[in-house]
């Protein structure tokens, strides 16, 4: 990637992908980070050798601003950024979740360059999955600067549609709990039948692992793996028949559409000018 990037905020994620961008091969100089804490920037400097600064407006003499702020500080930064001279118009790049491209381009004022993007937490190890959507101001060369700065974190697929992002919010942005809360039931039942505390750990841990790396590389259907597994009379049958009985995959599908319909009402709510 041989444009600058800037990036409002240096927390958590946008230190995954500046040290994914940096990995994948660009210069360190090319990147600065505006960052008000000054702990953070002291971080951010020795770990990168990147430029950092406490100036927000400082963001916009690079091609690409990575807005990385949490929604209820971005309508404050873009206000902020949109009564600066703006001779260059950067590419935004949002992963503040939830708030709608029509909005930040309301306070940016007005045919703002933005693509949207809904990571979630494996990108912080560089094992995301991040959905993204370009607004008609975005072109081809500015969609490829995009994806090259989150494909650091991860997989990266384009949504033709905003709307779209409240589904991947709802699959992907929050998923990672979903396997996490079963993945603790199993660690907990695993002692209530008899094994130790780090032994029922390590053992759900790897078998999540290995489940996930053989959907992802077998080439198979995750029904036909589970098929596969599920021997007729057997203990696995016995599982599913009983995870069948209490209604899984309509428990699964309420759950979803619970995040769904809350990602809207939150897209609503972040929308709104304060």
């Amino acid at each position: 990637m041989n444009a600058t990037t800037a990036f409002i905020g240096g927390g958590n994620m946008a230190t995954s992908l500046i040290g994914g961008v940096i990995a994948g091969g660009t210069d360190p100089s090319a990147i600065l980070v505006a960052e008000p804490d000054a702990r953070q920037r002291e971080r951010l400097s020795q770990q990168f050798a990147i430029t950092v600064t406490d100036n927000n407006l400082e963001a916009l003499r690079r091609d690409v601003v990575v807005l990385a702020v949490k929604p209820q500080l971005l309508q404050q930064v873009c206000n902020q950024l949109a009564q600066s001279d703006r001779a260059s118009r950067p590419l935004y790049v949002s992963i503040a979740a939830g708030v709608r491209t029509r909005a930040i381009e309301r306070w940016l004022g007005g045919h703002a360059a933005i693509v949207r993007c809904m990571p979630n937490t494996p990108a912080l190890i560089r094992c995301g999955a991040t959905a993204m959507f370009a607004n008609p101001v975005v072109q081809a060369a500015q969609r490829e600067l995009a994806a090259g700065i989150l494909q650091a974190a991860g997989l990266t697929a384009w949504v033709a549609e905003e709307d779209q992002l409240d589904a991947v919010t709802a699959v992907s942005g929050s998923g990672p709990a979903y396997f996490f809360l079963l993945i603790e039931a199993l660690q907990r039942t695993a002692v209530t039948l008899g094994l130790d505390q780090e032994t029922a750990n390590q053992l759900t841990l790897q078998t999540a692992l290995g489940a996930a790396r053989m959907a992802n590389e077998s080439g198979l259907s995750v029904e036909e793996l589970r098929a596969r597994v599920t021997s007729k009379g057997g203990t696995t049958a016995a599982a599913i028949a009983s995870f069948e009985h209490n209604e899984f995959h309509q428990l699964v599908s309420e759950a979803v559409h619970a995040a769904f319909d809350r990602s809207r009402e939150l897209a609503d709510e972040f929308g709104k000018d304060k």
